[in-house]
């Protein structure tokens, strides 16, 4: 198999050096962050990446801010500012570069910068890496950099002081709004799933970068035109030089001669690579990435290279009017795609403490439960490289929202370029990942503008609604989609989510659809059978963690549902009472905490939301091909404390867990009443090939009294539905299995409970 050092002969002789001679050179900046107040605080040990709230904590000047209400305590953070200051030593080899940069992969968010008492940044915007060019400024020796973070409520006081109207921000409960203005994660400040803390600091990577004479400032490529015998690879590669020269470009076999003059030089090579090997999602093949690399050359000397890799895939989004309405599903590799999927949120308020062996854990999970697709909310951030990394390896395909959720935003030119830029950063940092599918323009403004009554809470008049309104359409249907198609020319895009309200029965034939009818218009559960969109990419139902984890953050004389305590975990409106509605409905009335007692009560909060989950994803499964997907909401916690999650802040997996796992296995069973009362078993496989199963379906299969009800063989086509019911006579059995069955192995084992006509053991 041919690797990126087979090059023509006469290059032979640079491969050995090929990325050892690399001139761009990354250097770690050593030596002990210090972190004050500037209302003249003492200065105390800091740790980089960090955030205050976490250095606070380990200098013992706060408690835990998930411990009982202490979030209530810990306003005062976001009000004042913050430095963080750094003394490092500079050797005289360094400074001998032709450049030295600092980059920045992450300043949250409003920060100053100084080095050596003069300013070299100032930063705008938590989700974007900024470099500078410091070489001037740096001495050999002692060096000082200082950090100054303003937080958002004073950088923006002017701001809402002036502001002709506010504007919407459905997530923060405070009478001062600033979230909208601010490019900063939405959830930190509040949502309905977890506590507000407005965080400030370091939160990625500080470091130096040295380059001499030429330099690869960035490499991007899109793969097309993908089968199994060629693929096309067009690169496009940003120089940047100090000279003017005739230099060599070299990638894979493909090199050419290139005039590099001073400034950027952009340029484009394409590649043609035999018998590729293919990338696949998760149950569908081998997820194989092609290693590469990229050089620039002097004759033979090499100037800078880079090693990278690159996945043969093709995904497609099928979006288009059909018989129905409108469609919305994905064509990977050129077979239609199932997914099975859930939303994701980031794992924790302060950020830097998500370390690699989270990553891995959460990562594992998701594929134990045969999870294919992970939507990245745009309530939080753009995720770690790690993380996608994990998502390549693994064969999870990402749907990305750009960071943009429950609000209307500024029309300002600032504002505007700020976004821009956000974009550009993001798009080339990100799109390069095998797993990125989808990049989506927002989470929920949309369906929020036309249904949420905006309009008439905040008093616009005519003028004023159709200028937000227009900046939306700019925003998201002009600026974001031709910066994305400029760097990303292959990458789909649709500019939010849903794409269709539920609030009118039309509108579940009309492509992606958020279903709250069961919660925000406390449908019953029952409903997930009956309301299916094409493309569900929310939906989902509430329950606590397991009450050992919360004991750990609520005092134990608080540990009641009527305290302050625990009042502050559940942020949802009307969380509780859902949850207390539901567990009686299938646990009688007086299935509440005072007679069950709070760790029963909670544990039957996650049976009901196990049995919520296998009810939505098996008629959703059982919906296609006219439904093509499934994202419940959501698969993770940020905190310790009641939501939609199959896996707390801990990352325990709750009862859902093992319900999503077996509703998403290939092979799916679904057993459920018809409006007859009859019973039906189903089956369902989604893949791309014929499958022969074997059932075996026994009554009260645990008792030594056990029935075989049936035996049946089943050629199962993709996404067909093979149906069979069971007779009336079984349906007084405790417990009904059915085992799935190929060439004598079981595969799957189901069951179903006849008295609550679940697929979930409701029983206490």
């Amino acid at each position: 198999m041919k690797n990126f050092f087979s090059i023509p002969l006469a290059f032979l002789i640079l491969t050995t050096s090929f990325l050892a001679t690399a001139r761009t050179e990354r250097h770690e900046i050593s030596g002990n962050w210090q972190l004050h107040d500037t209302k003249g605080g003492a200065f105390m040990p800091a740790k980089v990446p960090g955030v205050v709230h976490l250095d606070l904590l380990r200098n013992g000047k706060i408690n835990d801010p998930y411990l009982g209400s202490t979030e209530e305590k810990l306003k005062w953070i976001e009000e004042q500012k913050w430095e963080y200051v750094l003394k490092f030593d500079i050797d005289d080899n360094l400074l001998k570069n032709d450049h030295v940069e600092m980059v920045f992969e992450g300043l949250d968010t409003y920060a100053t910068v100084t080095l050596n008492g003069e300013e070299i940044l100032k930063s705008d915007n938590m989700f974007r890496q900024w470099e500078v060019d410091i070489k001037q400024y740096l001495k050999s020796g002692s060096n000082e950099l200082k950090v100054l973070f303003t937080p958002p409520s004073l950088y923006h006081k002017e701001t809402l002081k002036n502001a002709p109207y506010e504007l919407p921000a459905a997530n923060e409960t405070v009478d001062q709004k600033v979230s909208p203005y601010t490019r900063k994660a939405a959830y930190q400040f509040g949502w309905d799933f977890g506590p507000r803390f407005v965080t400030a600091g370091v939160w990625r990577p500080v470091y130096l970068h040295t380059w001499n004479k030429v330099r690869i400032k960035d490499i991007n490529w899109t793969v097309s035109e993908v089968s199994p015998s060629s693929a096309k690879v067009d690169f496009e590669i940003m120089i940047e030089s100090d000279i003017d020269k005739g230099l060599r470009s070299i990638i894979w076999d493909t090199n050419e001669e290139v005039a590099i003059t001073k400034g950027l030089n952009p340029i484009k090579q394409t590649v043609i690579v035999k018998n590729p090997r293919i990338w696949n999602p998760i149950g569908r093949g081998n997820q194989d990435l092609q290693k590469m690399g990229y050089g620039i050359y002097d004759q033979t000397i090499s100037l800078d290279a880079i090693e990278f890799e690159v996945a043969f895939r093709d995904i497609e989004l099928v979006h288009k009017p059909d018989s129905l309405g409108t469609s919305f599903y994905f064509r990977v590799n050129g077979e239609p795609l199932f997914v099975k999927g859930a939303n994701y949120i980031p794992q924790d308020l302060f950020l830097p403490r998500v370390d690699s062996a989270r990553y891995e854990k959460l990562i594992k999970q998701v594929k134990d439960a045969n999870i294919n697709m992970l939507r990245v909310w745009g309530g939080g951030i753009y995720e770690n490289d790690y993380f996608y990394e994990l998502c390549d390896q693994n064969g999870i395909l990402v749907w990305q929202d750009f960071m943009f959720a429950n609000s209307m935003y500024p029309s300002d030119k600032a504002f505007r370029e700020n976004v821009r830029a956000e974009i550009e950063d993001n798009v080339k940092r990100l799109n390069k990942h095998a797993c990125l599918a989808l990049w989506c323009g927002n989470n929920e403004i949309e369906v929020g503008w036309n249904n949420w009554g905006w309009q008439e809470k905040f008093g616009y008049n005519e003028q004023q609604s159709e200028e937000i309104w227009a900046n939306y359409e700019y925003i998201f249907k002009e600026m974001i989609p031709n910066t994305l198609k400029e760097h990303a020319p292959n990458a789909y895009y649709v500019h939010t989510t849903p794409l269709s309200n539920w609030g009118k029965t039309e509108n579940f034939d009309q492509a992606t659809m958020h279903y709250w009818g069961v919660w925000h218009g406390e449908d019953e559960l029952e409903a997930y059978r009956t309301k299916i969109g094409r493309f569900v990419s929310e939906y989902g139902f509430q329950s606590y963690p397991a009450a050992e984890i919360l004991k750990k953050y609520i005092p134990v004389g608080s540990f009641n549902l009527n305290s302050d305590e625990m009042k502050n975990r559940q942020k949802s409106y009307v969380g509780n009472e859902l949850i207390l509605k539901a567990i009686k409905k299938y646990y009688g009335e007086n299935a509440i905490p005072e007679e069950m007692g709070l760790d029963k009560w909670m544990s039957a909060s996650q049976k009901v939301q196990a049995h919520a989950y296998s009810m939505a994803i098996g008629a959703h499964r059982m919906d296609a091909p006219r439904c093509m997907g499934t994202l419940f909401w959501q698969l993770n916690d940020c905190w310790p404390g009641p939501s939609w999650s199959i896996l707390d802040y801990a990352g325990t997996e709750k009862a859902a867990y093992s319900a999503v796992k077996y509703a998403y296995l290939p092979i799916h069973v679904v057993v459920n009443k018809a409006e007859a009362g009859q019973v039906f078993v189903h089956v369902q496989q989604d893949g791309i090939e014929n499958q022969n199963v074997e059932m075996l379906v026994k009554a009260n299969p645990n008792d030594p009294k056990e029935q075989v009800i049936w035996r049946d063989n089943a050629k199962l086509k993709p996404l067909e539905i093979w149906r069979k019911e069971i007779p009336k006579a079984n349906l007084k059995a405790e417990q009904i299995s059915i085992e799935l069955i190929q060439e004598e192995v079981v595969i799957g084992t189901f069951y179903y409970y006849p008295k609550y006509d679940s697929m979930v053991d409701m029983r206490q």
